[in-house]
């Protein structure tokens, strides 16, 4: 019988417990012994002493390493042991956004591990070798960023529009339409414009970095083929004059009259002296060095006519190239946390599957509403008895959780309440995670006390309930699959089902407790 299309809650749960293996509710009870963290209680100053015994790294190193985050170094951050410093650091990258990228998934690796060797290496060296990546990153980007801000700029001067601050800061796609409409675009611009914009966004940075001028440069050609008939000799001089022009527009260099009167030599000469100083160390100012020091007037031609262009061209690739490898540097690395995690398949297929595509796939799977998105797993039970069925929440329930069958073909949000996002662990712990509800943001799957009943609560951010919603991953009871072992209690208790509900559980021996305590991390129902 398939439970998920009962509408009583009360109804599904007397259901459910038919169909699933009968299990007595003592198998989940016992007491918590006193000083251990609970439900409504804190860690005793034993438990702190505890945790401040695992520091292998000095106090310099600590304070360099949170000056990264730019996490406050109180007394009190500089007790912890170094695991709980990673993860105070980690806080604090994870909270920066994509800035701290690198940082962030550097951290997320450490913390996986359990070895105090890790943390600590983290501390020392780790933190900072995954900020230079940051740093790069976002040098690349503000490259990037600017370069294509500059780009707008060298299509206007290139057309004869004039510039303004509104119109450079108009997305590309708008930006192309203002193009397209302006009276100065002749015939093949407003044609190139038309066609970019019906295809992708990488077919709008090709228009703006090098199609509309271009297109510029056919228009020119055509109108001086008419005008060869009429005036031959004025044709060459619009000629010239557009390729001053288009030439002085990759230098960003708006030319006056008495410069386009100059010779070729002392024009690029000009370029030269009004170029921006952001220049320095381009293919395109040092083609323009070059061809001003070999004296040759056939070189300066060329440069004007065809050279600029194509050192230009050559600088707009290298800067892709650059964020390009930046960006892949560090997807290569969050796909080696997720893959050693063993709790987020998703995303280290994800990243396997942006780092076999382009530049731009790479770009999208970094973005990170779509990392976020990617952490996203549901837990299939590991009973060979119950193929097919998921640990999930009932928000008529008051959100508890249950054990149900479910498949693709199920209403989106049952898929949704069995699909949860797989962080590392609100405590802080190693080799241990926290699953957040997709239908419910900001709640995560948590033990209560003393029923040890499972359900999802929303994060108050106190330690009692960060501990509560932690679950250490360990190799499945049943022999395969993973375990999550609960992080509050001196004793082992594990997530498991039992009569159709979710609990936590003592560890027992039988092949039913194993078989129940086991899961399967699946592909999410709700991707």
């Amino acid at each position: 019988m398939n439970t998920k299309h009962i509408a009583s809650p009360w109804m599904r749960r007397i259901v459910s417990r038919g169909l699933v293996t009968a299990t007595t509710l003592a198998a989940v009870t016992g007491a918590v012994l006193p000083g251990t963290a609970v439900a409504d209680g804190k860690p005793e100053a034993a438990d702190a002493v505890a945790r401040a015994a695992g520091i292998g790294t000095t106090e310099t190193q600590r304070v360099e390493a949170a000056a990264v985050v730019r996490l406050d170094p109180t007394a009190d951050v500089l007790l912890l042991s170094d695991y709980d410093f990673v993860h105070a650091l980690w806080q604090k990258a994870r909270d920066a956004g994509e800035r701290l990228d690198a940082v962030r998934t550097a951290a997320e690796q450490a913390m996986a591990g359990t070895a105090a060797e890790e943390h600590t290496r983290f501390i020392v060296t780790g933190i900072h070798a995954a900020y230079r990546l940051d740093q790069q990153r976002e040098l690349e980007k503000a490259a990037a960023e600017r370069a294509a801000r500059q780009a707008k700029s060298q299509v206007l001067v290139a057309i004869g529009i004039a510039g303004t601050p509104e119109l450079l800061a108009l997305s590309d796609d708008n930006f192309i339409r203002a193009v397209a409409r302006h009276t100065a675009s002749g015939p093949e611009v407003r044609a190139a414009a038309l066609k970019a914009l019906a295809g992708e966004p990488a077919d709008w940075r090709e228009f703006i970095v090098n199609g509309a001028r271009e297109a510029h440069s056919r228009d020119v050609a055509r109108e001086l083929e008419d005008l060869a008939e009429q005036d031959r000799k004025e044709a060459e001089r619009r000629k010239e004059l557009a390729a001053r022009k288009s030439a002085a527009a990759l230098f960003r260099v708006a030319p006056s009259e008495a410069m386009l009167a100059l010779g070729d030599d002392n024009f690029i000469r000009e370029l030269l002296r009004l170029a921006p100083a952001d220049l320095k160390g381009s293919e395109l100012l040092a083609a323009a060095q070059r061809a001003v020091a070999s004296g040759n007037a056939a070189d300066w031609k060329a440069f004007i006519h065809s050279g600029a262009d194509a050192a230009y061209k050559r600088d707009d690739e290298n800067r892709r190239k650059k964020l390009a490898e930046a960006n892949r540097k560090l997807a290569l690395q969050i796909q080696a946390a997720a893959q050693n995690s063993g709790v987020n398949p998703h995303l280290a297929a994800a990243a396997q599957k942006a780092l076999a595509g382009t530049d731009d796939a790479v770009a999208e799977f970094l973005k990170e509403d779509t990392q976020y998105r990617l952490k996203r797993q549901s837990l299939q039970s590991g009973d060979k008895k119950l193929a097919g069925w998921f640990a999930r929440q009932s928000s008529q329930d008051g959100g508890e959780g249950f054990l149900g069958p479910l498949d693709a073909k199920s209403r989106q949000t049952d898929r949704e309440d069995a699909t949860w996002v797989v962080v590392p662990s609100l405590a802080g712990l190693p080799g241990c995670y926290s699953f957040e509800s997709v239908r419910k943001p900001g709640h995560y799957l948590k033990g209560d006390l003393p029923s040890l009943r499972v359900r999802i609560a929303a994060d108050d951010r106190s330690a009692a309930f960060r501990q509560s919603a932690t679950w250490c991953a360990t190799k499945g009871q049943n022999g395969s699959g993973t375990s999550f072992t609960w992080a509050v209690g001196p004793e082992q208790r594990s997530l498991r089902h039992m009569a159709g509900d979710l609990y936590v559980a003592q560890h027992y021996t039988t092949d039913d407790a194993r078989q129940a305590s086991s899961w399967k991390v699946a592909p999410p129902l709700a991707p």
